[in-house]
């Protein structure tokens, strides 16, 4: 149940970038949760095809 939820709400996609980052560049900085998700957001904001955002 608990690993349907993290899908759902999408809040697995920090783990997912890490083991993604990891792959494909080991030697590369791994950047904080809080970072990961100002990156995510501002990607978001930046291209207008993810949707409206409204608060």
């Amino acid at each position: 149940m608990r690993w349907y939820l993290r899908e759902l709400t999408d809040e697995s996609a920090y783990d997912r970038y890490v083991a993604h980052l990891r792959a494909g560049r080991p030697g590369a900085p791994v950047p904080t949760r809080r970072a990961f998700e100002r990156m995510r957001t501002q990607r978001q904001e930046a291209d207008p095809r993810q949707g409206f955002r409204c608060c």
